[in-house]
């Protein structure tokens, strides 16, 4: 080949070289760019993945007035920055506050009937929780109360539950199936109203749950009832569709079933759901 063609060939691989050099330096910086570019939007949903704090509303039976005190404080210092506040009544008052559209964000009630009348307001349930019945009986136990049977005796002042709250409702599955007649002095609209009575002496006897006569001391006397004559309260959670807490009220739901929630309702007399 001759000399002339021997430069040509040498000034032309030259200059493809010149001209690939500046294209593979954009190429690289454009995929630093572009690399750039993607890890932001996965640090932004990092980010926004954490749990928003938020001022929550619980609608709770009565008998969990004690229990959730301790259980909501234990959430608060677990969950900084989000606060939860209970408010405490009979299940049938806590539904009717719902279908009010009272402004709350769950609800735990002391039976699955009043959760199951509430489908068209909340979310899937959740046991977290069972319960017992047993009868308080006044200081010392006067009048020897020591079965069910006993409170038939038109000698001794019972006051129940009404009907239509949980607890009066599982006193008469259990009076009936025994076929035990019990005309009560008078019937309470939640079982914290039915102990007060009998705490005061303005009764003689009353059936409540195991857990409310945990911190009466001495001033009940509490009669265990066989199981086979007993029943079982179950106790549901769950979220309200009208929320305006959702994430926050789901979690809060989600956590009366872990292992330290469920430690602090067995510690107070609630059996595992």
């Amino acid at each position: 080949m001759s000399p002339i063609l021997n430069r040509r060939s040498a000034f032309t691989a030259a200059l493809t070289a010149a001209l690939l050099v500046p294209a593979l330096a954009a190429c690289g910086s454009s995929d630093k760019k572009d690399s750039g570019a993607a890890a932001s939007p996965s640090a932004n949903a990092s980010a926004s993945a954490e749990p928003k704090a938020a001022n929550l509303t619980v609608l709770a039976a009565s008998s969990l007035t004690d229990v959730f005190k301790t259980a909501g404080a234990a959430y608060e210092k677990a969950h900084p920055g989000t606060k939860v506040t209970f408010s405490f009544a009979g299940s049938q008052e806590l539904a009717a506050q719902v279908k009010q559209g009272a402004p709350a964000d769950a609800l735990v009630t002391a039976d699955t009937k009043t959760m199951d009348g509430l489908k068209a307001e909340t979310n899937d349930p959740t046991v977290i929780a069972k319960n017992r019945l047993v009868i308080a009986a006044g200081k010392g136990n006067p009048f020897k109360v020591d079965e069910l049977k006993d409170l038939a005796d038109t000698k001794i002042k019972v006051v129940l539950a009404a009907p239509e709250v949980p607890v009066g409702r599982y006193s008469k599955q259990i009076l009936d199936a025994q076929k035990i007649e019990v005309k009560p002095v008078s019937q309470e609209p939640n079982v914290r109203a039915v102990l007060s009575k009998v705490e005061l002496g303005e009764a003689d006897a009353g059936l409540v749950y195991k857990t409310d006569t945990l911190k009466s001391g001495d001033k009940v006397s509490v009669v265990d009832i066989p199981d086979a004559e007993n029943a079982v309260a179950s106790y549901p959670a769950a979220t309200l569709k009208a929320s305006k807490n959702a994430e926050a009220a789901a979690a809060f739901v989600a956590w009366l079933s872990t292992p330290e929630a469920q430690k602090i309702l067995q510690d107070a007399g609630f059996q595992k759901a």
